[in-house]
């Protein structure tokens, strides 16, 4: 009995052996499948892109881009050069980009596989002057230059926040609206002000597009930020948004607004799309449903925010 009971141990202990031996060749660069199920479940791939509304003032807005990185939460304070702030793209020569040839029209940055989780900026770190500078479409001729605050040293930090889920592509739309983002200081010369670019998430990347506009105010009290989603309504009605983004008011014309661009694909009746604000204090702005066709805004016009009771 004692001599069966090793032999089984004997062969037990081979076949633990050889079980361990397939689960490391499993687990290593060799058999691939191990790591690959790993990394995923770790890791999700961000894709950014540019896109633009129109204005009445511009006829060219030229920024140069050196490099963008995202910036994981609670790492706000980082410098540029930390290594802990992913890098999306670097580009050598810099990219350069005018924007008011962006309507409707979103213009690849670059894509990474990011660890999955939240991220609060996404920084653009820009050449010195003169490399960015607007002309007027009042004087096509004349260079004015474009003064970016910070935007060579610690870049022109875009406010998320950014998510990026494991095991899927995450689609992310900048959207530079010249008409917030460009501030006139009053002798003559623009500066870029962050809080006009803004970051739109998509459900998934748009090769045609229209988009959903309006400009979110009140005059009641004020307020300092509001999330923007839309969502399919019909035959199709979503739990998730297919766009949300968050927009940042200003005081002017004796009210807190800001406008708003949500970019969807057309849709296909009897397929609607309904927007909805949320911010703190107010309650939820929902839209009547429209339809949105590519190439052009659908617009809500003022949205009055209504306190809370």
């Amino acid at each position: 009995m004692v001599r069966a009971k090793k032999s089984a141990m004997g062969v037990l202990g081979i076949l633990a052996a050889a079980l361990a031996a397939l689960m490391l060749m499993h687990g290593c660069g060799g058999g691939g499948d191990g790591g690959s199920a790993s990394t995923a479940a770790s890791t999700g791939t961000l894709k950014l892109s540019i896109t633009d509304k129109q204005s009445d003032s511009f006829d060219k807005v030229i920024i140069s881009i050196r490099e963008i990185r995202v910036v994981p939460a609670g790492r706000e304070n980082a410098p540029d050069n930390d290594p802990g702030l992913p890098v999306i793209a670097r580009f050598t020569p810099s990219r350069v980009i005018d924007v008011m040839q962006l309507q409707f029209v979103q213009e690849a940055l670059g894509e990474a596989v990011l660890p999955a989780g939240a991220y609060s900026q996404i920084r653009l770190v820009l050449d010195p002057a003169p490399a960015n500078y607007l002309t007027l479409k009042a004087d096509p001729v004349t260079q004015i230059p474009l003064t970016t605050p910070s935007g060579q040293q610690s870049g022109v930090k875009v406010l998320g926040p950014v998510e990026v889920r494991a095991g899927v592509i995450n689609a992310v739309m900048i959207d530079f609206d010249p008409n917030t983002a460009i501030v006139a200081r009053g002798n003559g010369d623009y500066n870029l002000k962050p809080t006009g670019i803004r970051v739109v998430h998509l459900s998934d990347p748009l090769t045609q597009f229209g988009s959903i506009s309006g400009n979110v105010m009140s005059t009641f009290m004020p307020w300092s930020s509001a999330t923007v989603s839309v969502k399919r309504r019909g035959s199709t009605n979503d739990n998730d948004p297919i766009a949300a983004g968050l927009i940042f008011s200003n005081y002017t014309g004796g009210a807190w607004q800001a406008p708003f661009a949500a970019f969807v694909p057309p849709n296909t009746l009897p397929v609607t799309y309904k927007a909805f604000i949320t911010t703190n204090g107010f309650q939820v702005y929902s839209s009547s449903a429209v339809s949105v066709v590519t190439g052009q805004a659908t617009d809500l016009g003022t949205i009055p925010l209504i306190p809370l009771p």
